[in-house]
């Protein structure tokens, strides 16, 4: 017989950085809250894992979200609202580009020194370049005027309106808009309107044509305001403070608490069941699992909506990534190195699976994650967990040799001797992805299927069935850690309403 549990305001299913942000935000407001996490500590793909002396981040290095001023720093500000501080270390470049042809570009904090680098590559292009990025620029500032929280709230929608009417109608403008009717007003040469592909592509996993004009605002504006800052520590301290938060303010978390059923009564949500047989209850359920495992394995088929059916007709799953996580001998990385790389040798291959790999070196900002004269390599470029279906353990064991050295191969272009220098590697597929973070096909989020019109088709936190809520990177607005914090906020700001936590 299951192990019933007396009830909770919310119960929260995955301590991903979105689940977190919901779960601190509400305990914050006075609500009873527990957070359920399959794994052994939390963060999901903000976590992080440690090797002999190495402390490894396992997703990406690169955070927005931590500047000081402004609206749109949402860490800062999930990390405030539960009593906490990180101490951050900025970036002065957020990506060296290794180009096709040998072209290299950087993405300095400098607005002005980055417009003039990028002129010096395209300079018949100068005046569509600065009309180009300055309107992404006019996006970012409306945003950064807004409180941001739940677009599901009509007395929220009415307040920043009426406070904010000017920027609140200069959004409305660009929610159906994606970055290519951007390109379209001011960008003419072909090559430069690929790399602009390649700007998307990199946070969004899309080119210009299928990623929305507002998130775009936000990322091409942000590295050159609230900047790119690495937390002091590694990224997986963002998720320890936010649990220290949860804590502090009487919240719960519960690690090795798979859960396996959403529990439905009367069509409504009421509660989960693990994987154990326990059972717990609560008045509003929020799951930070993707929703094609919310509603394809979490819930009865029978009860999955008509909207999402449509929703995913409309959206697919990212890819997931081949890492590889490299200790190297200091003398590796070069005098001046930036801490963030992508390199791409052909422009046609930017979205094939190994076409486009990301490099951080976070030890070049916070050298304490490595052992005395070593660094950290973490590098990852996208993969289908297709490619490493239906092996044997030697096949898989064999092809993670292979893909790895060929990455290794390349990656020596930008690092000379790294093949020599390494002290430490860990390979990891989109079945560690899969296994480790509890993510249908290791995937890092939804992307769009087809053309569709900016930020529109994508889903808010409520779903179809009553008192279930979904927060994180399938959700609006999409993928990135400050971009999930935005889905937490939603979350919590609606899930607070519909209590009367306010």
């Amino acid at each position: 017989m299951a192990t019933k549990f007396s009830h909770y305001d919310v119960i929260v299913i995955g301590s991903g950085i979105g689940g977190l942000v919901t779960a601190t935000q509400l305990v914050a407001k006075g609500a009873k809250v527990l957070v359920l996490e399959s794994y052994l500590i939390p963060g999901g793909s903000a976590g992080y894992f440690t090797r002999e002396d190495y402390v490894f981040d396992v997703g990406a290095s690169m955070i927005f979200g931590f500047g000081e001023q402004g609206t749109t720093n949402l860490l800062t500000k999930a990390l405030d609202a539960v009593g906490q501080t990180l101490p951050t270390i900025p970036d002065p470049v957020q990506i060296h580009y290794h180009l096709p042809d040998q072209r290299q570009l950087k993405v300095h904090y400098d607005y002005e020194k980055y417009l003039q680098e990028l002129v010096s590559l395209f300079p018949n292009e100068s005046q569509g370049i600065r009309g180009f990025y300055d309107e992404c620029r006019y996006i970012f500032d409306c945003l950064n005027q807004i409180e941001l929280l739940s677009l599901e709230d009509p007395r929220y929608v009415a307040r920043v309106f009426w406070q904010k009417p000017l920027a609140c109608l200069g959004l409305a403008k660009y929610l159906p808009q994606n970055v290519n009717n951007l390109v379209a007003r001011h960008i003419r040469d072909p090559l430069l309107k690929k790399f602009i592909d390649l700007e998307c592509y990199c946070w969004s996993v899309m080119p210009a044509a299928r990623t929305p004009a507002i998130n775009a605002g936000m990322v091409f504006s942000d590295r050159h305001y609230g900047g790119v800052r690495y937390p002091q520590g590694g990224v997986g301290q963002i998720a320890q403070k936010l649990v220290a938060g949860l804590l502090k303010f009487g919240g719960e978390i519960r690690y090795r608490s798979r859960v396996n059923k959403i529990l439905l009564e009367n069509k409504r949500a009421v509660g989960v069941k693990l994987t154990t047989g326990e059972e717990y209850f609560a008045r509003r359920i929020v799951s930070n699992a993707t929703r094609w495992d919310t509603f394809d394995k979490l819930l009865p088929t029978e009860a999955k909506p008509r909207q999402e059916i449509r929703w995913q007709q409309r959206y697919k799953k990212s890819p997931s990534f081949v890492s590889l996580h490299l200790g190297v001998d200091a003398n590796v990385i070069p005098k001046n190195c930036e801490c963030h790389h992508v390199l791409l040798e052909e422009w046609q291959n930017m979205e094939k699976s190994l076409g486009t790999i990301f490099v951080s070196i976070p030890t070049l900002l916070d050298p304490n994650l490595a052992p005395p004269e070593h660094h950290i390599i973490h590098t990852f470029t996208p993969s289908y967990i297709s490619e490493w279906q239906n092996l044997t353990p030697h096949q898989y064991q064999a092809r993670k040799e292979l893909v790895s050295g060929q990455i290794i191969e390349r990656l020596e272009k930008i690092f000379p001797g790294l093949s020599a220098g390494l002290d430490f590697q860990e390979v990891g597929t989109p079945r560690t992805h899969r296994r480790f973070l509890n993510r249908i096909d290791g995937t890092y989020g939804a992307v769009a299927n087809q053309r569709l019109f900016g930020l529109l088709g994508m889903p808010f936190n409520r779903t179809a069935i009553q008192h279930l809520y979904c927060v994180g990177d399938s959700t609006f607005p999409g993928q990135g850690l400050n971009a999930v914090a935005f889905s937490g906020m939603s979350c919590s700001h609606r899930i607070a309403g519909d209590l009367g936590f306010r």
